[in-house]
């Protein structure tokens, strides 16, 4: 029961994600497009191992046992599990409603761009990124199959990559200065990590 929990809030969580695309400013420039598909080709990837085993008809793709779980949680670790899950989303969802229509899914720099270093911007650099991440590790460990650890690993080096390129933009388009100085007080990823 709470692998379904888990994944229909990763259903809802997207769902009220992509409505949303449509409150944004508009495109200033935009990063390469072949970058773009390399990110988007790396989320169908880690996504799809991520769901897999939502997908039973999906398993003769895999290897033996890659739908297989490793462990099975307790009801109190599940339940963790699950509320960390809403709070990576909500983490995601509070640093998206601070952006405001500065926000883009792909790399794209909106008019008014912007060094933004209030609300959760103040915790880490990519407040949105973290909470993918926690959110695809908390389902992982709940599904806790080979197929879904492997598509938590794919998610967490393509949303790192892709902050580390989104950075290279920001400090070419904004000015490396006023970035670079951002940079040494907030963390990348992880609230209160070393710099």
């Amino acid at each position: 029961m709470a692998v379904q929990v888990g994944y229909w809030l990763w259903i809802a969580f997207i769902a009220t994600w992509n409505i949303a695309m449509i409150w944004t400013a508009k495109a200033r420039s935009r990063g390469a497009a072949g970058l773009s598909l390399a990110y988007l080709a790396g989320y169908v990837v880690g996504f799809g191992l991520l769901f897999a085993a939502a997908f039973g008809r999906v398993g003769h793709l895999l290897p033996p046992g890659a739908l297989t779980p490793l462990w099975t949680g307790g009801m109190a670790g599940d339940a963790a599990l699950i509320a960390v899950e809403g709070v990576a989303f909500a983490f995601a969802w509070w640093a998206r409603i601070h952006l405001g229509r500065l926000w883009s899914g792909m790399l794209t720099l909106r008019d008014g761009h912007r060094v933004v270093d209030t609300g959760p911007y103040r915790l880490v650099r990519h407040p949105i990124y973290t909470g993918f991440i926690g959110a695809s590790w908390t389902l992982a460990l709940l599904v806790a199959t080979p197929a879904a650890l492997v598509g938590a690993v794919v998610l967490t080096v393509v949303m790192t990559v892709k902050a580390r390129t989104e950075e290279a933009l920001l400090r070419r388009e904004i000015g490396r200065n006023d970035y670079d100085a951002y940079a040494r007080r907030t963390p990348m990823l992880v609230p209160f990590a070393p710099r």
